[in-house]
């Protein structure tokens, strides 16, 4: 099943994917529809045409977005760090996130601007210090993330939190992909980003360091997941800044981070004015 929150004339709405056609689920966004318990659309309920949609970020006001860094071996390596013991975690906020086809501006006070495709865990029902099945059992399902990274911030200190989270800088969406539709709960799906077309990030989720149940696991032992919370799991090898000569995006550029069977944030970059 494919959910998404879409942008209408009226304010954005919870709908569901059925054929081409998207069917009003009864909800503003997809947060109070998975409070509710994710019930069926009524019987005769509004539709919009899927060609049309302006994709609003899937969840628009989670109460937490969790961020873990690290979590391939790959990008650990070209960033010079060693393979942690534990998840490294870092907070969003929701003021950060944009819809999967916004614009990216870039903001004046960088030259370090980044990219960092992430599949993103969407917690479908409330808990704390989840077993594995609890843990398995409250993932609705995932998402995609362009982790949008203010390099020049984040590393003018040893935690990393300013540059990551830049007002209006992380497209998220477009949809929000049931387990079933892409092999459970530990998919293991191509990931990949590009840059006007040319591939920087190639990998696959099947080689996460902490997988989506493990990563479930952890942050609800540290505090409560609500419904339409989310967990982005980190990013692949490819950042522009690991790059030699390092590489960042100055505006005009056409980002696409896409997931195989999720779907692609594609987003054109432009600078603030």
């Amino acid at each position: 099943m494919k959910l998404a929150t879409i942008r209408t004339e009226s304010g954005t709405r919870a709908v569901k994917l059925e054929g081409g056609t998207l069917v009003d689920l009864g909800y503003d966004d997809l947060g109070p529809y998975l409070a509710a318990g994710s019930p069926d659309p009524v019987a005769d309920a509004p539709t919009f045409a899927s060609e049309d949609a302006d994709f609003a970020p899937v969840i628009v006001q989670p109460s937490k977005v969790i961020c873990v860094g690290h979590n391939y071996g790959n990008h650990i390596q070209e960033m010079g760090r060693e393979l942690p013991i534990y998840p490294t975690l870092f907070p969003k906020f929701a003021e950060t996130l944009i819809g999967a086809n916004d614009p990216i501006v870039k903001p004046a006070e960088t030259d370090a601007l980044d990219w960092e495709v992430e599949l993103v865990v969407v917690i479908g029902r409330r808990v704390r210090r989840a077993t594995e099945s609890e843990a398995a059992d409250a993932i609705a399902g995932f998402t995609v993330m362009n982790d949008i990274s203010v390099r020049d911030w984040q590393f003018r200190t040893v935690e990393w939190t300013q540059g990551k989270i830049w007002e209006a800088s992380t497209p998220v969406g477009p949809w929000l992909v049931t387990p079933d539709e892409v092999g459970g709960v530990r998919p293991a799906l191509r990931v990949s980003t590009t840059v006007d077309g040319k591939i920087m990030q190639d990998d696959d989720t099947g080689t996460l360091l902490f997988d989506p149940v493990a990563l479930v696991q952890y942050v609800s032992t540290v505090i409560t997941l609500n419904p339409g919370d989310l967990i982005a799991t980190g990013t692949p090898a490819g950042v522009g800044h690991a790059r030699d000569p390092q590489t960042y995006l100055v505006g005009g550029e056409t980002v696409v981070a896409e997931i195989a069977g999720i779907g692609a944030c594609t987003n054109q970059v432009v600078t603030d004015s």
